[in-house]
C-alpha cells in the first residue's frame, strides 16, 4: 500500500484542513498528539473532517445505469476501468480515523469521546463498505501506520467477510455511541442504523445472488437495523402538498420528518450543486425500461395495458403512479416559480426529461442549485428492510403495510398486496431481472425491485443494485426511449399544438423543437419506434471481472505482489 497515501501530518489535517473553524488551535509548531485531543472541540474539529468521505452529490445523481444516461455515461459503461488507475484507491482518510481513535482517549471529557468515537467508527464502517463494493477482499487496518510499517503496509487482502464483519462491529458500536437526537448535518444513532440496513442488505444480497456463504447473517442483520429504525427512530415520510415526492427533492431545506443526514448547500456558505445544470447539459434522460417500472395509479401494471408498447409520450404518462409526474417531465409540468407549463422538447437523450431535484430556473446554472441534497432518508431504509425479509421468505403482510405500503400512501397508490404479487409475478420484470431468486417469494421481491428503482431515482443506487443482484448483462440493453408511429407533428403535452416535429427531408415553416430522422434522433425502426439513444455505443459486460475494479498495478508494485489482482484484470506487473 502507497506509503505517500497512508502516512498524513497531524499539524496538516487538525490545522489546515479546519482553519477556517473559529476554535482556538494551538500553533502549527506546537501542534502535536500530547497537546492536541484534549477537549470535546478538537475532537469535533477533527472528526469534521471525515464527512468528505461522502461522494459529491452531482456525481450521485449523475451515476447512470440502466434506468438513466446522459452524454458522458462514465468508465462503468463505457468499459474504461484500468489498472492504472488509482481512483477510489485512497487511504488518507482510513489513517485520520485510525489516527483519531488511537488518541480520543487523552480527552477527560467522556460524554464528547464517546459522541465523537462514534462518529470515528461510522466513518470507518462506511469507508469500508466502499472498499469491498469496489474492490471485494482488501487488507483491514484498525492502527495507524508509520514509514517502518513495511509488513503491515504490504498487507495481503482479507476475505471479504472478515472485512464486512468488522464493518458490522464498527456500527454497532457507532450505533451505541452516537446522539438519538436528530440532526440533519451530523452523523446520528439513526444514520448509523440506516447505514447498517444499507450495508448488510448489499453484502447480503451479493452473496446470495453468487451463492456464497453466510448470505442470510446479512440479510438478518438489515433487518434487524431496519425494523430498529422504523420503530423507534421518530421518522416519517414525508406526505405534505399537492406533490410531496416533488417537493421532498426541490426543497431547498431538506425535510427532517424524512431526510435523515443531507449534503447541505446554501448562497451564504458558497456551497452549491449542478444536478440542475448537468440534466440540461448533458441531456440526462430516463430510459422506457425505467418509465415501464412505473404502475398504473390503481395499481395495475402498466405492461397489461392494451397497446402499451406503442402508446405515444401523453398517453402513456396518463395516470400513472403520480411519482412518474414528480421525477419526470411529463404533461403538466410547470417550474417552480414559473407560471407557464413546460412541454416536452425531446432534448434529453431518451425524451424522459428529469426533473428530480429542480427548483426555481435561477438555479439552473453551473454550480448554482442550493436545494439540500439527501444522503440518507426512512424511504431507503423501508425498502432495505421490505427486501432483506422477501429475500429471507420471512416476509409478512404486515411487514408491507409498516414499509413499502407507507411509501405508496405518500402518492395515495393502491398498496402491495403480498399473496397476489407471489401468485402472479409481473412477466416484463421477469426479463429485466432474470437472475431474480425462483421461489414462492418471487413476485414480491420483483415489485420491491420496482419500488426501489422508482423511489430511489438519481439517488446513487441503481448501479449498486444491478451490481448486487447480479444482473450486470442489463446494462448492455438498448438504451430506448418515447414512441413515435411515423414522421410528423407531435404535441407533447396534450393542449392541441405541436410541439416537436421528426422529420425525414425538410421540417418546412415548423417553428418548434425539430430534428432529422436518421440524424439528430434515431428510430428503433428507422421511420418508427422508440428512441434509439446513444445508437453508436455498444456496452459489453463481463460477468467473470466487471462486478469489481482492478487492482491499481502500482499498489501491487509497491507491495510486491503480495496484493492479488481481482479475476479477469490485467495490468502491467509480471505477478501473475
Amino acid at each position: 500500500m502507497n506509503k505517500n497515501n497512508i502516512i498524513s501530518s497531524l499539524a496538516l489535517i487538525g490545522l489546515f484542513f479546519f482553519s477556517s473553524c473559529n476554535l482556538d488551535l494551538a500553533p502549527e509548531d506546537t501542534l502535536s498528539p500530547q497537546t492536541y485531543f484534549k477537549n470535546g472541540p478538537q475532537l469535533e474539529l477533527w472528526t469534521n473532517h471525515f464527512y468528505s468521505l461522502f461522494p459529491d452529490v452531482d456525481d450521485l445523481a449523475r451515476q447512470n445505469a440502466d434506468d438513466n444516461i446522459s452524454t458522458e455515461l462514465g468508465e462503468t459503461l463505457m468499459g474504461q476501468r484500468s489498472a492504472a488507475s488509482e481512483d477510489g484507491w485512497k487511504w488518507e482518510r482510513l489513517r485520520d480515523i485510525n489516527y483519531y481513535l488511537q488518541h480520543s482517549n487523552q480527552c477527560p471529557d467522556v460524554s464528547a469521546r464517546k459522541h465523537y468515537d462514534g462518529v470515528a467508527y461510522f466513518f470507518r464502517a462506511y469507508f469500508y463498505y466502499d472498499k469491498v463494493r469496489r474492490y471485494g477482499d482488501v487488507p483491514w487496518y484498525d492502527q495507524v501506520l508509520n514509514s517502518s510499517d513495511d509488513k503491515l503496509l504490504a498487507k495481503a487482502r482479507q476475505d471479504r467477510e472478515v472485512i464486512m464483519d468488522s464493518v458490522m462491529q464498527d456500527l454497532d458500536r457507532a450505533i451505541a455511541m452516537l446522539p438519538v437526537k436528530k440532526d440533519l448535518i451530523r452523523v446520528t444513532k439513526w444514520t448509523a442504523l440506516a447505514l447498517k440496513s444499507r450495508v448488510a442488505l448489499y453484502e447480503g444480497t451479493f452473496r446470495k445472488y453468487r451463492g456464497m456463504s453466510n448470505s442470510e447473517k446479512y440479510l438478518k442483520q438489515a433487518v434487524a437495523a431496519g425494523e430498529q429504525f422504523i420503530d423507534n427512530s421518530g421518522y416519517k415520510l414525508y406526505a405534505s402538498g399537492t406533490e410531496p415526492y416533488r417537493e421532498l427533492f426541490n426543497s431547498i431545506d431538506a425535510v427532517n420528518d424524512e431526510v435523515i443526514l443531507t449534503k447541505k448547500h446554501s448562497n451564504t456558505a458558497n456551497v452549491r450543486h449542478s444536478i440542475p445544470f448537468n440534466i440540461i447539459i448533458y441531456r440526462q434522460s430516463f430510459t422506457k425500461r425505467f418509465m415501464n417500472h412505473y404502475l398504473m395509479v390503481d395499481g395495475s401494471r402498466f405492461n397489461e395495458q392494451v397497446g402499451w408498447e406503442t402508446m405515444t409520450y401523453v398517453e402513456e404518462t396518463k395516470n400513472r403512479d403520480p411519482r412518474m409526474a414528480q421525477t419526470v417531465l411529463c404533461p403538466g409540468y410547470v417550474q417552480v416559480g414559473a407560471s407557464k407549463e413546460t412541454a416536452n422538447d425531446l432534448s434529453a437523450l431518451t425524451g424522459y426529461r428529469p426533473i428530480k431535484y429542480v427548483n426555481a430556473s435561477p438555479y439552473d446554472g453551473s454550480l448554482k442549485a442550493i436545494t439540500d441534497y439527501p444522503l440518507f432518508r426512512a424511504a431507503e431504509v423501508y425498502l432495505n428492510f421490505a427486501e432483506a425479509k422477501a429475500e429471507l421468505g420471512t416476509l409478512t403482510q404486515a411487514d408491507l403495510d409498516k414499509s413499502v405500503n407507507k411509501i405508496r400512501d405518500r402518492v395515495k397508490m393502491a398498496h402491495l398486496n403480498l399473496s397476489a404479487a407471489n401468485a402472479n409475478p409481473d412477466n416484463l420484470l421477469l426479463q429485466y431481472y432474470p437472475n431474480v431468486t425462483k421461489s414462492a417469494n418471487t413476485g414480491v421481491i420483483l415489485e420491491i425491485r420496482r419500488e426501489r428503482t422508482i423511489e430511489l431515482a438519481l439517488e446513487g443506487f441503481r448501479m449498486w443494485d444491478i451490481f448486487r443482484w447480479k444482473e450486470g448483462q442489463q446494462l448492455t440493453k438498448v438504451f430506448e426511449g418515447c414512441y413515435f408511429p411515423n414522421p410528423g407533428e407531435y404535441d407533447m403535452n396534450g393542449d392541441g399544438q405541436a410541439d416537436v416535429l421528426l422529420y425525414t427531408t425538410s421540417k418546412g415553416s415548423f417553428k418548434g423543437a425539430s430534428y432529422k430522422l436518421g440524424k439528430d434522433i434515431i428510430l428503433t425502426n428507422n421511420s418508427s419506434g422508440n428512441i434509439h439513444a446513444l445508437s453508436n455505443i455498444a456496452i459489453t459486460w463481463d460477468e467473470n471481472r466487471d462486478y469489481l475494479w482492478p487492482i491499481p498495478a502500482s499498489e501491487r508494485v509497491l507491495t510486491g505482489g503480495v496484493l492479488t489482482q481481482n479475476p479477469g484484470w490485467t495490468d502491467t506487473t509480471n505477478f501473475d
